[in-house]
């Protein structure tokens, strides 16, 4: 079968692509811009891609087209797909029907860490030679791929909430019907999308609902959000991160913890990860993978051997004694736990955090007191103003204590090859490429 995928450059579609031709169907795809990594990725499979969308994509005439949810009505690959009457679906449901249906489906939700808990909870199956199958939002560092079929009965999908596509509005995570359901927290985001929390609680009961009698729900203790979703009703078993399963730090960075289990001691993690989210993400995956088999033991020692996400507090590299690190965050829950993250491993240096304020929900200003807090755990803050934002970052700026604004990358980058030194932690932050800004100020501070 032939399958066109329009969006396959974004993360969860590539790894739709990656699934697809291990099933052995024809692959092609388009996207606004095809860029790597992803683009690299399917390239080396065999995937076809094309730039830009254009009916003339649409020569070959696939058997099914399957259509991202950045895709709208009134784009031209869209609009030649209905008018040719070719058979299309979305990626999400695509993924249930061909993939998921006879699967072990364990499923991570949450507002924050479900790239690094699916990484962790895939890894750990792969650990204890479950050889699981996986569509991750990111790129797991043991497995060098973000997707793939697996020799196995358990299948790890990281759940997002977004919308699934102009056609169902539901959101993804409800197409997939896991037997093991990780919620790791509940926060208001994706504001172009749900109008209040009330509107994700109500999506996450969706998904609530769909888990088996016999399955297990794992997720965090009083946390408020999350008990408001189960008052509308739950019939699985759950377990809770910071009830049932506990943690105890062995160290300032929370890089060595003691892990409990009905009030018993039942493992420790040594690991190269730092700060306490991760510990809350190692609990979920532990928990999670318990259900699954595994003992907590191994599920520990497996730990000792992750080696991360892509994009989640990673070291870019280190020029001149000067650190320079990349992360994803970009909610103010997040951006504050990294911050603090990278405090507790590095104690006095100084911290330099680079924002970019690129999601939906930050550039519509939901979060501008929140954002203000979330930054005061950094020495200096330099805040990076798109264009096109529709509310300024002046106030904000003006408020921290060592802290300048910039509306362009080349000047932030000028700023930092003059004002650091050794010692110095640059923490850059977006959900974006931000102008590869990382590889552009190793070089620059290396000259």
């Amino acid at each position: 079968m032939h399958i066109h995928i329009l969006g396959i450059c974004g993360t969860f579609m590539a790894g739709i692509a990656v699934l697809a031709k291990q099933l052995g169907h024809t692959v092609t795809g388009s996207d606004a811009a095809t860029y790597p990594p992803m683009s690299t990725q399917l390239e080396e499979l065999g995937v076809e891609l094309f730039s830009g969308y254009s009916a003339d994509n649409l020569k070959q005439r696939p058997d099914c087209v399957v259509i991202g949810n950045v895709l709208s009505r009134g784009n031209p690959e869209v609009e030649a797909v209905f008018n040719q009457g070719l058979p299309y679906i979305s990626g999400a449901q695509w993924l249930a029907e061909n993939v998921l249906a006879k699967r072990w489906v364990l499923a991570v939700s949450g507002t924050h860490g479900k790239t690094s808990s699916s990484s962790m909870l895939a890894w750990i199956l792969e650990d204890s030679d479950l050889s699981p199958g996986f569509l991750i939002g990111g790129l797991p560092e043991n497995f060098g791929v973000s997707a793939r079929l697996g020799d196995s009965l358990f299948f790890v999908v990281e759940a997002d909430e977004y919308d699934t596509a102009f056609f169902d509005k539901r959101s993804k995570f409800v197409h997939y019907r896991p037997r093991t359901l990780l919620l790791n927290n509940l926060e208001f985001d994706h504001a172009d999308i749900f109008p209040d929390l009330a509107a994700i609680q109500r999506q996450f009961h969706y998904l609530v609902r769909t888990v088996p009698g016999n399955g297990l729900i794992v997720y965090k203790f009083g946390e408020t959000a999350i008990d408001e979703v189960f008052k509308q009703g739950c019939w699985t078993p759950g377990e809770t991160i910071g009830g049932d399963w506990t943690a105890k730090a062995l160290c300032d960075d929370h890089s060595h913890f003691e892990v409990s289990y009905d009030n018993k001691v039942v493992g420790e993690v040594n690991w190269d990860l730092i700060g306490e989210y991760n510990v809350e993400n190692a609990l979920g995956a532990i928990a999670c993978a318990h259900h699954a088999g595994v003992s907590i033991n191994h599920a520990c020692e497996a730990l000792g051997k992750f080696r991360s996400v892509k994009r989640r507090l990673e070291l870019r590299g280190v020029v001149k004694g000067i650190e320079l690190y990349d992360d994803f965050a970009h909610h103010p829950t997040a951006i504050a736990g990294t911050i603090k993250a990278l405090r507790q491993h590095k104690k006095n240096q100084r911290i330099i955090a680079v924002l970019e304020p690129r999601s939906n929900t930050m550039r519509m200003g939901i979060h501008k007191k929140a954002l203000l807090s979330a930054l005061k755990g950094a020495d200096v803050v330099l805040l990076y103003q798109p264009a096109d934002m529709n509310w300024s970052l002046f106030k904000i700026s003006n408020l921290l204590k060592d802290s300048k604004l910039f509306n362009d990358v080349e000047d932030i980058i000028k700023h930092l090859v003059a004002n650091t030194a050794s010692g110095d932690q640059i923490l850059i932050m977006s959900n974006g490429g931000f102008e590869n800004i990382h590889n552009r100020l190793l070089t620059a501070l290396a000259a």
